[in-house]
């Protein structure tokens, strides 16, 4: 399967609702909640840009 923008961003997507979802189910206030969602977004795009980044790596220098 070959990975272009819309599927990644769909997946990405996915895969942070399941994540949000979970955390809402937590006995967490509001702000404690906003503020885990907040990081679990900057670093699943973090993650997300170094995984593209070694991808093109390892294509490039096979």
């Amino acid at each position: 399967m070959e990975f272009d923008l819309p599927k990644t961003a769909g997946v990405f997507v996915v895969l942070f609702a399941v994540i949000a979802i979970g955390t809402f189910m937590s006995p967490m206030t509001t702000s404690t909640i906003m503020m885990v969602l907040g990081g679990l977004f900057v670093f699943g795009l973090l993650t997300l840009f170094v995984g593209v980044q070694h991808g093109k790596y390892r294509a490039m220098n096979r």
